[in-house]
């Protein structure tokens, strides 16, 4: 199975393909499908490949009770849990709304399915790829219905054990080719001690066959850039209008100049990994012109004499001459005409 798959229509991710950027805009919309336009055409403005949503079926994703229970917090939305979840939760009319905009913006756009029923309304919305949030990925029933749908997956691991992803790797992978796995810590926002970037190279040793990524609860930019610098193909983000808002996810939110500063470092990184093949390069060729060092004479040596290292020295020589790395090539051979104290050794000379 190559290192590489169509993540969206025309977008493939892994290999020598750019890092697939999620705007992850989750329920930072307040409720309001207004913002949420607002967010999905400030995600495409800087620069990133999707904006991606949360979708729940509340009566399949929490117990009775869990939705009765009352929810006094800062960021509440309403007295029971189950008020609040309803006031953040879109219909699936609303959902449609929103992926028509998108098209219309022109950026993909999905959501993390965080139920089965979510999961098939989705898969009818004819979202790109599903995203598995992390709380579902020891869910297998789950994951084993979603990779038998057919599309793309990306997974989040947050909160899972090695062995245990080891087990989504196995579950997923035999139904569904075409997934990755992301590098995360369920934390809001994450203390960069908690980070734990190794992980993606652990990821990349045990499942070679499938291209690693990073979702990230940190604040600020740097520590996702370095994991596009490991070799993350996909990042998610977390995006707002506005920090300050109601809600669990806005302070470990990147602002819109955040998302954007994200987006061209992290294109600028791409750039700069360039090719693994090392040569000397054109542009390199006005330095070397001028600072290149060469094997020169140490004293006079008279023509036919026999070579040897101690008759050479390494300087910046007019004209250039044979390059230091060649020089114990010379030992042995003999010169063809005289050479005079610090002139450059040059390849016609050498019999």
């Amino acid at each position: 199975m190559p290192l590489q798959f169509e993540l969206c229509p025309g977008r493939m991710i892994g290999d020598s393909h750019p890092c697939f950027i999620i705007a992850e805009i989750g329920q930072n919309h307040q409720g309001d499908i207004e913002i949420a336009k607002k967010m999905i055409k400030m995600a495409k403005d800087c620069g990133a490949d999707c904006a991606k949503f949360q979708k729940s079926e509340l009566e399949c994703k929490f117990s009775k009770r869990a939705l009765e229970r009352p929810y006094n917090s800062k960021h509440s939305w309403g007295a029971t849990y189950g008020d609040h979840k309803r006031h953040l939760e879109f219909s699936h009319d609303q959902y449609k709304i929103l992926k028509k905009y998108a098209a219309e913006v022109g950026i993909f756009l999905t959501a993390s399915g965080m139920d089965e029923m979510a999961v098939d309304f989705l898969h009818e919305l004819d979202v790109p790829f599903f995203k598995v949030a992390s709380c579902d990925a020891n869910n297998f029933p789950y994951l084993e219905k979603t990779a038998k749908k057919g599309r793309p997956m990306v997974v989040s691991t947050g909160m899972q054990s090695m062995e245990t992803i080891r087990r989504v790797y196995e579950t997923v992978k035999r139904h569904n080719p075409n997934f990755t796995l992301l590098q995360c810590t369920s934390a809001y926002p994450l203390d960069p001690k908690e980070v734990n970037l190794n992980v993606i190279k652990k990821y990349q040793k045990e499942f070679p066959d499938v291209p690693i990524g990073y979702s990230g609860h940190e604040q600020g930019i740097h520590i996702t850039v370095a994991a596009v610098a490991m070799g993350a193909k996909v990042v998610e983000r977390h995006v707002t209008l506005d920090k300050t808002w109601r809600g669990n996810d806005h302070e470990a939110s990147l602002e819109p100049s955040e998302l954007a500063e994200l987006v061209r470092t992290i294109r600028l990184v791409e750039t700069a990994m360039g090719s693994s093949l090392k040569q000397m390069l054109p542009c390199e060729k006005n330095c070397h012109d001028k600072l290149g060092k060469s094997v020169v004479a140490k004293g006079a040596i008279p023509k036919g004499t026999v070579l040897s290292l101690d008759m050479f020295a390494v300087k910046v020589g007019e004209p250039k001459g044979i390059a230091p790395e060649k020089m114990e090539q010379l030992v042995g051979k003999k010169l063809k005409v005289d050479v005079e104290d610090d002139d450059s050794i040059l390849d016609n000379m050498i019999a």
